[in-house]
């Protein structure tokens, strides 16, 4: 099992950079301004030949619990619990703050083992403040700089001897040993609809940071979680993804830092849960977010969330089923899932489905069905004829899942209408049940190995 390093320290103090730096990716949203990362996230990071699990926290304030930013700093209170090791992360630059000194106590407190690292010391003027550092009784401070790259040897080397003795007691490693990868699930939609609650419900703890202001989540945050479904236990990573407003509205770099983040949790996600709000479903930023998933490839479920707040269920469910199918034609039989995050009703039937459209998007149909499929289609309702000319159709394969993507064979490709390429793609639907997720069809013109070219 890894063993866990927790990045702490203060607002802007470089730990979402270091965090970085560790993992070897951008995951970790970086900006100037204090208070970016507000929940924590964790990344398998490697130093020369050691490698550990990182997590990266909300910086630390001192402020009421029920506020924001002592809702952040509990998040940093429960990475510090679970962690062996603490870094603890100050600006040389800034020199040493009342507000280090205060947290400085609550790690010699935790009794975790403590390695200061005083970060942004890749110019004179961080001597200052590198040296206040030794008066916060911690060690000696190692000078860093998290965004060049500088001092992750001299980290390294405070770092083993601590790894090595936590690794030699441990006597019964776990190993992961299931061949099957984790079901990955992006929770996404339009800000305050309830995304970081409906993950907190669905793990059954307090992960992520929650509250009434809209916009608390700006990272996309990955949690792991083992379902237990009927026939298997499923591994789940889901992925808690900024609100996505109108582009017109994103103004700050950040915001659209955290749209983008949500973006790629989408390309990287299996299956999407798209989370709408009872109270205000399909509404044009919805239809986008669906569709770009959908064009993305990805499997959709939709989840109506606060359904508590609905008093009339029954005609509600009964409206949505014929909006969705109105408004969303590219996702005919999108299973929607009616549920309330924060009191948990209909929670138990958002996996089900979840898991459903994960076999339709791997779906594979054999060759010999399809062109039995074909041959009744064409039949029933044969291609049009374009300025005269006849379409044929001759042949149609599978040629790769997630998702199902087809190739068909046929005189005129270039010509087929729109609309019967539709009709194609719904009769695939129909007959081979594959509901919810994109289908991709290319006509593809059949070459005649009989015409050479002219020399």
């Amino acid at each position: 099992m890894s063993i866990k390093v927790a990045l702490v320290g203060r607002p802007n103090v470089g730990k979402s950079t270091l965090f970085n730096r560790l993992v070897g990716k951008r995951l970790a949203l970086v900006d100037d301004t204090p208070g970016v990362t507000r929940d924590r996230r964790e990344g398998l990071a490697k130093i020369g030949d050691l490698e550990f699990t990182v997590i990266d926290t909300p910086g630390l304030e001192e402020a009421p619990e029920a506020a924001l930013e002592g809702r952040m700093r509990q998040q940093t209170d429960v990475a510090i619990a679970e962690a062996a090791i603490c870094l603890f992360i100050i600006d040389a630059r800034s020199g040493v703050t009342p507000l280090d000194q205060s947290f400085a106590k609550i790690l010699r407190a935790s009794n975790k083992p403590v390695i200061l690292l005083a970060n942004k010391s890749e110019s004179n003027a961080s001597e200052a403040g590198i040296y206040d550092a030794y008066g916060l009784g911690i060690g000696d401070p190692i000078p860093v700089s998290a965004e060049h790259g500088e001092g992750m040897g001299d980290l390294f080397n405070a770092l083993e001897p601590y790894l090595a003795a936590m690794e030699a007691e441990d006597e019964e490693p776990v190993a992961w040993d299931d061949p099957l990868k984790p079901l990955r699930v992006a929770i996404v939609g339009r800000p305050n609809a309830g995304k970081s609650t409906l993950v907190n419900r669905i793990i059954g703890e307090d992960r992520l940071l929650t509250g009434p202001e809209a916009g608390i989540t700006r990272d996309a945050i990955s949690v792991e979680w083992q379902w237990k479904g009927r026939d298997r236990d499923w591994p789940v990573k889901l992925f808690d993804t900024a609100g996505m407003r109108k582009k017109a509205k994103v103004q700050s770099r950040l915001e659209r830092m955290s749209v983008g983040d949500a973006l790629r949790a989408i390309k990287f996600a299996e299956v999407v849960v798209l989370l709408l709000d009872a109270e205000t479903p399909f509404e044009k930023q919805d239809l986008q977010i669906a569709d770009l998933a959908l064009r993305e490839g990805r499997a959709l479920v939709i989840a109506i969330n606060k359904w508590d707040l609905i008093e009339d269920k029954d005609a509600e469910i009964k409206k949505m089923h014929e909006r969705a199918e109105r408004l969303l034609p590219q996702a005919p039989g999108a299973p929607i899932i009616p549920l309330s995050a924060k009191t948990g009703a209909g929670l138990n039937r958002l996996m089900p489905a979840v898991t459903k459209v994960y076999v339709d998007w791997n779906a594979r149909v054999k060759t010999s069905d399809l062109n039995d499929w074909l041959a009744e289609a064409v039949s029933r309702h044969s291609p049009p004829a374009v300025s005269g000319r006849r379409i044929k159709i001759r042949y149609i394969a599978q040629t790769k899942t997630r998702p199902p993507t087809f190739v068909a064979q046929c005189s005129r490709a270039e010509a087929v209408p729109e609309a019967y390429r539709r009709y194609l793609v719904n009769g695939i639907r129909d007959a081979f049940d594959i509901k919810a997720v994109p289908i991709r069809l290319t006509l593809k013109k059949q070459e005649n190995p009989y015409v050479t070219e002219r020399s």
